[in-house]
């Protein structure tokens, strides 16, 4: 703890500073719950769409199982044409967001390939767009966690430290000017009752 000094400007400082934590608390403490609120949103929102991509990768699996082509799908066949995110801001924190993607038209031929290829390829293809949204919800969730663990540090300093720091302050400072003045009063009487012996 840094040694105040005792004087009346100080004093005045101390109270401004206390006003002044006082007064930005409440917005820090309301921001740390929207970010907390955010957070458990977007972490909703990764368990919703993992379990949507689970279930399309099972379903997936278990139909295509059914025909006996060995019709080999890969990535190649699929062309991501453009991707598309945007940004956001959540409580001052800018995020990117998931605006969608678009994809070439299929390069594979249309005669040679089972008919199932073309189920295959929508399939495929909502797997990729969930992949994307998660990999931006992945981002969001960083970024917001970050900046939860900067707003709660500034909370604790100001609810732990800050704040009974300064109110201590304060009452040392207001006691030593009190003393101070009753000692004046004091030497004061004293002054005026030799001053009116000699008289």
């Amino acid at each position: 703890m840094l040694k105040t000094r005792l004087t009346k400007n100080e004093l005045k400082k101390q109270k401004d500073s206390l006003k002044m934590y006082t007064r930005y608390l409440p917005t820090l403490i309301l921001k740390k719950q929207q970010l907390q609120i955010e957070i458990r949103k977007v972490e909703e929102r990764q368990n919703k769409l993992q379990k949507e991509k689970e279930l399309l990768e099972e379903d997936f699996r278990r139909w295509i199982a059914v025909f006996g082509d060995d019709v080999l799908l890969n990535e190649e066949m699929i062309t991501l044409k453009k991707f598309e995110r945007g940004i956001g801001n959540i409580a001052g924190v800018n995020i990117p967001l998931f605006k969608g993607a678009k994809f070439a038209k299929p390069t594979y031929d249309l005669w040679e390939m089972p008919l199932w290829i073309d189920k295959a390829m929508e399939e495929l293809k909502r797997v990729i767009l969930l992949d994307l949204e998660l990999q931006i919800l992945k981002e969001q969730y960083h970024l917001l966690f970050s900046e939860l663990r900067t707003i709660t540090q500034r909370v604790n300093l100001f609810e732990k430290v800050k704040i009974p720091e300064t109110k201590i302050h304060i009452k040392r400072i207001s006691i030593f000017l009190g003393d101070q003045q009753t000692a004046s009063v004091v030497r004061g009487k004293i002054a005026k009752r030799g001053l009116v012996k000699v008289l």
